[in-house]
């Protein structure tokens, strides 16, 4: 049985330049904390997911290129090309998608930067309701994960496009420091990760509290 493919470096690398000329032409993006990022090393972004803007922001305005976990349903039409060349991975979110999963752990284990939205699918982006994906892919990748939250996307509505933020608008990039999710007994059972689970919402909300106060949003 042959591996799927690992996803293109290089592709992510373009997709992140094609990430800041859009996120910085169209808003007004300001980072915060982005010198917390290794500077190499298999990573893991954990983002807040409160509108479609925020994956594509995190995307140009990171210090790193970044494959994101995104759904099948986003793969359409020319969109499907363009995503898998930029890096990015497919994923069914109704079964175990162990094709998804095998691609995204071998983005860590080339020392790269897997972005995922700990929380499913768009909501608040309060982190209040974690999937067990992040702590799965931290304990078994072996990467610290970085906090990132994203602010301003969801306060107004465009008066061109209504599905997004008004162009030139400001929105803020937080990320937090790195940290390791298991306790360092490398176990990987249910318990394990559940108890993971925990330790990185904790986190998260911690950060996201401290982001709201740096940033008054």
């Amino acid at each position: 049985m042959t591996q799927p493919s690992a996803p293109s470096r290089k592709g992510a690398e373009v997709g992140r330049r094609i990430g800041v000329g859009l996120m910085y032409g169209l808003w007004k993006p300001r980072v915060l904390g982005a010198w917390k990022v290794p500077a190499s090393g298999p990573l893991i972004f954990a983002i807040n997911h409160s509108h479609n803007i925020d994956g594509p922001m995190v995307m140009g305005v990171a210090p790193r290129p970044t494959h994101f976990l995104i759904k099948k349903e986003a793969f359409i039409g020319p969109l499907d090309p363009f995503l898998t060349g930029i890096g990015q991975l497919k994923v069914d979110r109704d079964t175990t998608d162990r094709t998804a999963v095998t691609r995204a752990l071998g983005v860590l284990h080339d020392g790269g930067v897997l972005g995922i939205f700990p929380e499913g699918t768009r909501g608040e982006g309060d982190f209040a309701a974690l999937r067990a994906g992040l702590a799965y892919f931290a304990v078994r990748g072996g990467a610290p994960i970085v906090p990132v939250a994203v602010l301003g996307s969801t306060e107004s509505r465009g008066r061109l496009i209504k599905a997004l933020p008004p162009l030139r608008s400001r929105v803020d990039v937080v990320f937090g420091d790195p940290f390791d999710a298991g306790d360092g007994s490398g176990r990987r059972t249910r318990r394990a990760l559940d108890e993971a689970t925990e330790r990185i919402q904790k986190q998260l909300a911690a950060h996201l509290e401290n982001a709201r106060r740096l940033t008054g949003r």
